[in-house]
């Protein structure tokens, strides 16, 4: 069942999209060569906490670490550790907080160093996917009008949606109904109305949609090696249309 939230919730999601924005800020100014990904990963930990949030991804089925931060051809999930960044690698940053019993998520990709007009091109279609689905989430289109928007768009410039993992609607959980593919026929399913608020994620690969989980059972890459982007906001459907309550100035 869907769940949609009153003002009073809205205005606490966007205090804990607020926080999800600021760490993206943060580790944005923290990619450098060199620099491994655990270092990024105790960079958002110490800053959800001296917010007065906690670290959503912490924990939650296990998962070791307070980011996901995937690189190259990582889609998903990928385990902040001793792996030191390169010149021209892109790495995806996902990040989530909880804040006074409610969630706020958010994913940027970042390049490092100077990378290739492909890689440039892939962030830019990935990015621009992201702002054409938030654009459909409009009250009484249809919640595939926001998944079909991101395909065609994507599709278009030549690349892929990843068919395994989705979108999502967030308040006092981090995964609530309903699910929002990335991928499908415009005007189909629920009627979006004011109160709804969806995690919208393009997950686009250079290549084909195909992926695989790693040996740690977290870590999703693509099936062919491509290089694969991730963008994310937490999105809430308001009187005046959707607003975007992690918004950070980066995408």
């Amino acid at each position: 069942m869907i769940k949609l939230k009153s003002s009073k919730e809205i205005q606490l999601m966007r205090e804990a999209g607020k926080i999800v924005a600021e760490v993206l800020q943060q580790i944005e100014k923290g990619i450098d060569i060199g620099v491994t990904t655990a270092k990024l990963d105790s960079i958002a930990e110490k800053y959800i906490r001296k917010r007065g949030a906690e670290p959503a991804f912490l924990g939650y089925n296990n998962f070791p670490a307070s980011i996901c931060a995937s690189i190259n051809n990582e889609v998903v999930h990928g385990i902040p550790g001793l792996r030191r960044l390169k010149e021209g690698d892109i790495i995806s940053i996902d990040v989530g907080v909880r804040r006074k019993g409610y969630y706020g998520d958010a994913a940027a990709t970042f390049a490092v160093g100077k990378i290739t007009e492909k890689a440039h091109k892939l962030i830019d279609v990935t990015r621009t996917s992201l702002h054409k689905a938030i654009a459909e989430m409009q009250s009484g289109k249809r919640l595939s009008d926001v998944s079909h928007a991101v395909q065609a768009y994507v599709e278009k410039n030549s690349m892929s949606v990843v068919r395994n993992y989705v979108g999502h609607g967030i308040g006092e959980q981090m995964h609530e109904e309903p699910q929002v593919p990335n991928f499908g026929l415009a005007g189909r399913g629920p009627i979006l109305q004011q109160g709804i608020v969806l995690a919208i994620e393009p997950m686009v690969n250079a290549g084909s949609w195909e992926v695989e989980v790693l040996d740690d059972q977290w870590t999703v890459v693509t099936s062919d090696g491509s290089l694969s982007a991730h963008f994310e906001h937490t999105v809430a459907l308001g009187e005046n249309g959707p607003e975007i309550l992690t918004s950070n100035g980066l995408s």
